[in-house]
């Protein structure tokens, strides 16, 4: 019997990393998927073939069709198969959201391009290869930001939540072959979000999350990878499920210690 298969769309770095590594290190085949740069892509998949995995690391931008058909058509001619798809692949643009000048029509098609309609198509293009093994799952990495009114922007807010309906509404039209859940991760400690806030501010909110948190800590991409790894193999009668990863920061926003 072959291998299982892991996809996982923005496995470059962070928490696609985490993902790709995890899935990897307990059984799987992965594809590791980038849109712009290989040479990240290529340090993770040397990572995951050390882990013992045979990895395809292929370029392709979700929010083109073509391109989610296209990746789906190299899975297919390589392993037949994909039993996990995680939709990490994700974009905003930092704005205040008191800045409602400061975000245009097209920033909001921009981001729910990659966000929202990437996921959609994604899911479309591995559908028949998910069937064919019945128990597949997919998680789509939302964020808290989607339930507490906060974030990088208002359009990626809007976005996340987009995803968390549209995860419900798949996993009643995917079931019951392919679970279909979703993650909400609280502030992931990673190198594109230093960069898109500045390390100032990313360090001034880094000790607030840290307070106000229950458990006291951020979140590490490693953390968000147990949770899509969880819903993909341990959750067998999990679906339309929206998990948060944040330490307590969504029900507890002002607790703390």
């Amino acid at each position: 019997m072959s291998k299982k298969v892991a996809v996982i769309t923005g496995s470059s770095s962070g928490i696609g990393a985490a993902t790709a590594r995890l899935f990897a290190r307990n059984g799987y085949n992965v594809v590791i998927n980038f849109s712009r740069n290989p040479e990240p892509a290529n340090v993770v998949a040397g990572q995951c073939r050390a882990l013992g995995a045979d990895v395809l690391v292929m370029q392709a931008d979700v929010s083109l069709d073509a391109d989610c058909r296209a990746l789906a058509g190299a899975v297919d001619a390589k392993w037949q198969r994909t039993d996990a798809l995680v939709n990490n692949a994700g974009t905003t643009k930092f704005v205040a959201a008191t800045d409602l000048d400061g975000l245009s029509a097209q920033d909001f098609h921009d981001i729910y391009a990659v966000n929202v309609i990437g996921a959609y198509q994604m899911i479309r293009a591995f559908v028949p290869l998910m069937q064919r093994h019945p128990g597949a799952g997919v998680v789509n990495v939302s964020s808290v930001a989607s339930v507490m009114g906060s974030g990088s922007c208002l359009a990626y807010m809007a976005s996340k939540g987009a995803l968390n309906a549209m995860t419900f509404g798949m996993a009643r039209a995917l079931a019951p072959a392919i679970r279909v859940n979703a993650v909400g991760p609280g502030l992931v400690e990673t190198p594109w979000l230093q960069q898109g806030m500045g390390i100032e501010r990313y360090d001034a909110m880094r000790t607030n999350y840290e307070k106000v948190t229950p458990l006291a800590s951020t979140i590490q991409p490693d953390d968000v990878a147990d949770a899509c790894y969880w819903l993909c193999n341990g959750a067998a009668r999990t679906t339309g499920e929206f998990i948060l990863v944040d330490s307590g920061f969504a029900k507890f926003p002002t607790l703390g210690r």
